[in-house]
């Protein structure tokens, strides 16, 4: 049985590179669990109640010791970063998550709010060289040992961006031309998965793939990403997303897709409440698929072990909203 997951500062390594997945090191702890929280659509210098996110984040950070953090992108509001030097940086960034617990590496992809702002200013390593707990690439992994975090740049699947970018100017420098991009981008994915052979694979992307919220699915991942998450496993699938585009928190979706004549269990989580929401828009589903939905403000922690996997909501009070635990037997060898 397979499992796929579609959710003090260490040092990074940077131990392989392919054409456009690089690979990091994350050292777990010393009883081989991990612990991390899950934000998305922060950026906004404290406002829509960032800064009592943050607070709350600082609070349940301590508690499990987490090891890092991960943004799931729209990280700079309203439209990213002018550049290295911006002080949004500081103003959304370093001066709102001070808790010491916080002070950990941050693992961040880009949203499509990220795209209208100068993308290279974000992935900058001299930002990086300046701010030692931020990286944030295009696609990258991260091997954390019991397991294995894919990040995905989903921005560029998105048809309207380039057909139907109103008044807004997206920076599209470095993924041209766009379908040799995408179709690069899918085959290394899909290559890093099969391949892989840690205990639990977690996809981060910042678009939903399925969601009852405001924008609903992404038709793009759809087609194209979800065939590859499916064909990881040819028993039962379990994939958590972690998207924050939604601008909603706390959504678990259940549903079992059709591939290949065979129905697989898969599920998404959301992660978008890191400051404005209560966007008040559900398009609901079946209620044997959808178990949890919230648009309100919040975070996501998630604690991992070679067996298990526990995930919690926390609304913008630090409450506790929602628990989803899945395990998996230890395969021993003879």
């Amino acid at each position: 049985m397979s499992f796929l997951v579609f959710i003090g500062s260490v040092a990074l390594c940077l131990v392989v590179s392919s054409a456009l997945l690089q690979r990091f090191e994350e050292a777990a702890k010393a009883d081989g669990s991990l612990s991390f929280l899950v934000i998305g659509d922060w950026g906004r210098k404290g406002a829509y109640n960032q800064s009592e996110v943050a607070f709350q984040m600082g609070v349940v950070g301590e508690q499990l010791k987490i090891d890092f953090v991960i943004s799931t992108g729209d990280n700079f509001f309203d439209s990213g970063l002018r550049g290295i030097d911006d002080p949004a940086f500081d103003e959304s960034f370093t001066k709102i998550y001070t808790s010491s617990s916080l002070q950990k590496q941050w693992y961040s992809v880009l949203g499509n709010h990220d795209y209208r702002g100068d993308v290279e200013a974000q992935l900058s390593p001299v930002l990086t060289n300046h701010h030692k707990r931020w990286l944030c690439l295009r696609s990258f992994i991260v091997n954390a040992e019991v397991a294995e975090l894919f990040f995905v740049d989903t921005t560029p699947f998105v048809d309207k961006y380039f057909t139907e970018p109103g008044d807004h100017v997206y920076d599209w420098r470095g993924i041209g031309p766009r379908k040799t991009y995408i179709s690069n981008l899918l085959k290394e994915v899909d290559l890093a998965l099969q391949e892989s052979n840690a205990k639990w694979k977690i996809v981060v992307g910042h678009h939903t793939i399925r969601s009852a919220g405001l924008h609903g699915d992404t038709d793009e991942l759809v087609k194209q990403l979800l065939p590859i998450l499916q064909s990881v496993s040819s028993g039962e699938l379990i994939t958590f997303s972690s998207n924050g585009s939604e601008i909603i928190y706390g959504y678990i979706h259940l549903v079992h897709e059709l591939f290949k004549q065979k129905y697989i269990a898969i599920q998404f989580f959301t992660s978008g409440g890191g400051s404005k929401a209560w966007k008040g828009v559900v398009n609901w589903r079946n209620p044997e698929e959808m178990k949890f939905y919230y648009d309100g403000q919040g975070f996501m922690s998630v604690q991992v072990t070679e067996t298990e996997i526990d995930i919690v909501f926390y609304d913008v009070l630090g409450h506790v909203l929602y628990k989803w635990n899945t395990s998996k037997q230890l395969h021993r060898a003879w």
